[in-house]
């Protein structure tokens, strides 16, 4: 009650006609401290309204193969594969080519390479080739000059001549030209299917 009363008594003092108390001193200008505070709580306030927007994060690659493979048992036969394979890259692809001058497609590239350089006679189709007798081949145990085929639901449908280091030759597709790929390649990781060593 005495404030309410020593209150009057200064607005009569500066208002001697009004009997209204008087305005309050102006506060002084806030801390630095108390803005960075404000400033803080009104940027959580905004992050705690509107609607959520989630973020998928990019999904992880995917595990790395060990590529460190086998040595072929025959090195001089795989590398004459190796070479001549890596010398028919940007070929045309020619659906039932098998050779150099009239492109290739996979099956008739890989029967080119492997008659060319060792005279050996394979099957002609992807699926003919899956087929022959000889051990299959883990992807850590490849060797230069394994064949490595491609499908779906079981399906057996491209063949290539793997070339070291996940890598392997082959004509694709329609289009295209003889390649090196990786077979950690997205598409062609996907659709691996097995490998079949034809050198003994």
């Amino acid at each position: 009650m005495a404030a309410v009363k020593f209150m009057t008594q200064i607005a009569a003092a500066h208002y001697p006609h009004s009997t209204a108390p008087a305005p309050l001193a102006p506060a002084s200008p806030p801390s630095r401290t108390a803005i960075a505070a404000g400033l803080l709580l009104c940027l959580a306030l905004a992050g705690c309204g509107g609607p959520e927007t989630v973020r998928s994060s990019p999904p992880p690659p995917p595990p790395s193969r060990d590529w460190s493979g086998t040595a072929p048992d025959d090195p001089a036969a795989a590398n004459a594969v190796l070479m001549r394979a890596i010398g028919l890259v940007g070929t045309p692809y020619r659906y039932g080519g098998n050779t150099p001058d009239g492109g290739f497609d996979c099956s008739g590239l890989v029967n080119y390479v492997f008659r060319d350089m060792l005279d050996l006679r394979l099957p002609r189709t992807s699926r003919e080739l899956a087929a022959i007798q000889g051990p299959k081949i883990a992807p850590n145990r490849l060797a230069t000059a394994d064949l490595v085929f491609f499908g779906s639901r079981g399906e057996v449908s491209h063949v290539g001549i793997y070339v070291g280091e996940g890598r392997f030759v082959h004509a694709p597709s329609t289009g295209g030209t003889v390649r090196l790929d990786r077979l950690d390649g997205a598409y062609w990781r996907d659709h691996y299917t097995g490998a079949k060593r034809v050198l003994k």
